[in-house]
C-alpha cells in the first residue's frame, strides 16, 4: 500500500513540473503577443524566449504601460501547441 501510494506521489509530482514546447518558440512569436507594447518589462526578449523554450513557461514581474500610472503586474507566459498565451496578475 505504502509503495503505491509513494509510486502514485511521484508520477503526480513529476506530471506537475514544467517541460519544454515541443516546438521552439520563436522571436517573431514572442513579438506578435506585443508584450513589449503593453508592458514594462525588464528581461530582453532573449532572456523570456530561453527561458519559454526551457521551462515552456516564465513568470515577469512588470508594469502596465500607462503614461503617468504605476501599475505592478506579474506577467505569465505559457508554450502551448497552439502558441502563446499571456496573462497577467496584480501584484
Amino acid at each position: 500500500m505504502k509503495l503505491k501510494r509513494l509510486v502514485f506521489l511521484l508520477v503526480l509530482a513529476l506530471a506537475a513540473c514544467s517541460i519544454a514546447p515541443d516546438k521552439p518558440v520563436t522571436r517573431e512569436e514572442l513579438m506578435k503577443t506585443r508584450i513589449y507594447n503593453y508592458y514594462i518589462i525588464e528581461e530582453s526578449p532573449e532572456q523570456v524566449l530561453n527561458a519559454l523554450n526551457t521551462n515552456g513557461e516564465v513568470i515577469l514581474e512588470g508594469k502596465r504601460n500607462v503614461p503617468g500610472k504605476d501599475y505592478p503586474v506579474h506577467i505569465k507566459l505559457l508554450a502551448t501547441s497552439e502558441g502563446l498565451e499571456v496573462a497577467d496578475y496584480e501584484r
